[in-house]
């Protein structure tokens, strides 16, 4: 199970690399006015999201729910930690899917929001990353 849960750290940390820097590339691109940049933010926005978030998400996922077999027994015996963690992750996965409806937004050319919508679009990960981090780790409930 230590090489389940490695691999699994291993798929998140690229995970998060990645709804870190897909965000930023969106300010990038919201701050673009010549076509060449457009389309360069375009393709890099594409591969980020299907070559290396999506894969790193499922890789993610399906390693967390081995893991959760061992552990589904504590989110019912008293420790709540597993509980609120496994609903952060929803939330992240939702984010997650809305960043690949915003690469679509952006191949469409039919961005509404500003760089500052982005600034801070890009800050939600961190937040939901320092309280799961928390939660595993310290276990406070």
């Amino acid at each position: 199970m230590l090489w389940v849960k490695a691999f699994h750290v291993i798929s998140v940390i690229t995970w998060f690399a990645a709804l870190f820097y897909l965000p930023r590339l969106f300010v990038y691109h919201a701050l673009s006015k010549d076509k060449i940049s457009i389309e360069r933010f375009k393709i890099m926005q594409r591969k980020l999201y299907f070559g290396i978030m999506m894969p790193s998400f499922v890789i993610a996922s399906i390693l967390g729910l081995w893991m959760l077999q061992d552990y589904a027994w504590q989110a019912f015996s008293g420790q709540y930690w597993l509980l609120i963690k496994l609903v952060l992750v929803v939330v992240l996965i939702i984010y997650h899917f809305y960043c690949g409806y915003l690469v679509g937004v952006f191949r469409a050319d039919k961005n509404t929001h500003s760089h500052l919508f982005y600034r801070w679009f890009n800050e939600f990960p961190v937040l939901i990353l320092v309280a799961v981090v928390i939660l595993a780790v310290v276990k406070p409930f």
